[in-house]
């Protein structure tokens, strides 16, 4: 399979060090960006061919991947449209948050063949999870080449709908920078009540890490494995008590509900100009 990066960012290199040698040969990855030392970095790393722009080697790919930023998106698409293969029809990969499809494939002369993804940051060390959309145009195997490709850095999620998209932005998307909150919050209390910082950031980031895992590889739900924890009375207690007086489950689904709608929002005014 013959891929083409559009734009060789910390994604897009994620995306490519689980590739390279694995899916495919490095020499099938074609890296295009205008940072020559990122595109140096990886053709040493990886062995792609690389080229300062779109250019004729994106047409012979059979997976385009733009990972580029939403605000470029557009003048990309641009520069994209004479180097598609009409006849052959490649998938066209988008990672860029808040682009629909209707709005790229608009962009790109009404193609057809596009899958949305939002993946999250973990995908930097192989551990992030990606929600995927799939126009009616895209074939089965081309279904299978774009989860091939996000798989590469962690487990997919399939939509029936593109406008699901903005759900898993607020829930994975955004979702690291919760988890990182929460442990700064950990931190900064661990501090308060007389701990030294190294000692709160090395207790925070265990429990997180454990605690995690622990739901990961266990069969029963979270609730279960936090009533676990929590004896009537105790110190979990304490503190979960104090969470709900608090209204912290509700502050948290309120947040989120706010990222999703910032998240339509994003797709309204990156998609308003024609």
């Amino acid at each position: 399979m013959k891929i083409a990066f559009i734009g060789g960012g910390n994604m897009a290199s994620a995306l490519i060090a689980g590739l390279a040698n694995k899916l495919t040969a490095g020499a099938n990855i074609h890296v295009a960006d205008p940072n020559a030392e990122a595109l140096h970095r990886l053709q040493q790393q990886f062995g792609v061919t690389t080229a300062g722009g779109a250019d004729a080697a994106v047409s012979a790919a059979d997976v385009i991947v733009l990972a580029v930023k939403p605000q470029s998106m557009r003048e990309v698409a641009a520069q994209l449209l004479p180097l598609i293969d009409q006849a052959r029809q490649p998938v066209v990969v988008s990672i860029a948050a808040g682009i629909r499809i209707v709005d790229l494939s608009r962009w790109l002369g009404g193609y057809g063949a596009i899958v949305r993804c939002m993946p999250n940051t973990p995908a930097l060390i192989g551990m992030g999870i990606t929600g995927m959309a799939a126009t009616a145009g895209v074939t089965a195997a081309q279904k299978q080449a774009a989860d091939d490709i996000l798989r590469a850095v962690g487990p997919t999620v399939w939509l029936d709908d593109e406008s699901q998209i903005d759900a898993v932005t607020a829930v994975s998307g955004s979702g690291p920078a919760y988890v990182f909150y929460f442990i700064e919050a950990m931190q900064q209390a661990a501090v308060d009540m007389g701990l030294s910082a190294e000692q709160g950031k090395q207790l925070a980031l265990a429990t997180f890490a454990g605690a995690s895992q622990l739901a990961v590889r266990s069969d029963e739900p979270v609730s279960l494995l936090r009533e676990r924890v929590t004896s009537k009375g105790g110190t979990t207690y304490a503190a979960l008590t104090s969470m709900e007086d608090s209204g912290v489950k509700a502050a948290i689904a309120k947040a989120m509900k706010a990222a999703r709608q910032r998240g339509k929002e994003m797709g309204d005014e990156l998609g308003s100009s024609n």
